[in-house]
């Protein structure tokens, strides 16, 4: 994100003083998200207009938006929702301000098996915003809860992956072995190569269970440009095998259902918030979770029809979220309530 994006496209207040179909479709048009021509009122395609109402619409948009706001509980992507790289994302801030003045529920999920919580607690805390690490949910700690659920006893594991991943599984009993271990584990790593991706290639080959902390073939760096991700090896390790991994990140119900449970809230009173139409917003369709695609991330408006279902909403990013309505508010009593009937469930 270049610096004359940010100070432009994030409102200095919650408050709404222009419309926020136009800002929209400005920060939108200027991460590169909107098809070709990138202007905000030039007509879509005629095969696309339902999809861009659920951006441009004033009416079922702004119900819609409503709605979102109105939620108890929020389960959020991070990377292409409230910053690419390090550098933050317009209106992220003021987006966990109106969640947490307004007494809501909160998780930031995160497909991403590299870090531990409180790595990203800190970096949130660089970048200005203040939460603590329960927090925090990563696709790496899924797979250890599934891992256990598999072998209460514990096992081992030959892993491609950073230390988020490996702590995850030391906590739920799991050590490395390179010989002869239970489970191939892949995540997000930096150090991909071929002898890590023959090794586990061998290893799988002679028994061992193929498990991918997720299924997202590309992520973003810094600079908003695309790169491979754990996905992307897997799908090389189990072209060589002829075997299928397991994926437990998203869009799989398993971690959407530990997200819940760390909310304590049901499906409706519960939103999911992310950049991509294949893993977020497939896992809340899947999960009945209303699902809210921002274009702040790796979706082009463009690439909507090749998809057979489509997200609650779209917004340009999560700065078009936080208002001051009272409604919005979420009191104490109501909290309690809803987790009451969540346990029902």
């Amino acid at each position: 994100m270049s610096a004359e994006q940010t100070p432009s496209a994030t409102p200095t207040t919650p408050e709404r003083t222009t419309d926020t179909r136009e800002l929209a479709a400005h920060f939108a048009a200027s991460l590169g998200q909107l098809s070709s021509g990138g202007a905000s009122n030039s007509e879509e395609p005629a095969h696309q207009s339902k999809d861009y109402a659920l951006l441009r619409d004033p009416v079922l948009h702004n119900e819609r938006l409503d709605a979102i706001r109105q939620k108890k509980g929020y389960i959020i992507d991070m990377d292409g929702v409230i910053y690419h790289g390090n550098n933050l994302l317009p209106g992220a801030k003021e987006f966990v301000d109106f969640l947490q003045a307004n007494n809501k529920k909160f998780l930031f999920l995160t497909n991403n098996s590299a870090p531990t919580p409180r790595e990203l607690q800190s970096k949130l805390q660089r970048l200005g915003i203040d939460v603590t690490a329960d927090h925090f949910f990563t696709s790496g700690q899924a797979t250890a809860y599934f891992l256990k659920s598999q072998m209460p006893e514990g096992g081992t594991c030959y892993v491609i992956g950073e230390p988020g991943l490996a702590y995850a599984l030391y906590d739920m009993g799991f050590f490395m072995n390179d010989h002869n271990p239970d489970y191939v584990v892949l995540g997000e790593s930096a150090s991909y190569n071929f002898e890590k991706l023959t090794k586990a290639v061998q290893l799988v080959q002679n028994g061992a269970k193929l498990i991918s902390t997720n299924l997202d073939v590309e992520t973003l760096n810094s600079k908003g440009q695309k790169i491979p991700a754990t996905g992307a090896f897997t799908t090389c390790v189990e072209l060589v095998t002829k075997t299928k991994a397991f994926y437990c990140g998203k869009p799989s119900a398993l971690i959407m259902r530990y997200a819940q449970r760390v909310l304590g809230l049901s499906r409706i009173e519960t939103c999911i918030i992310g950049d991509r139409m294949d893993t977020d917003i497939v896992a809340g369709i899947t999960s009945e979770i209303d699902p809210v695609l921002v274009l702040s991330g790796v979706t082009d408006m463009s690439e909507l029809s090749s998809f057979a279902y489509r997200p609650y909403v779209i917004l340009g990013g999560v700065y078009e979220i936080p208002n001051e309505d009272e409604k919005n508010i979420v009191s104490e009593t109501d909290m309690e309530e809803a987790a009451r009937r969540a346990s029902y469930l």
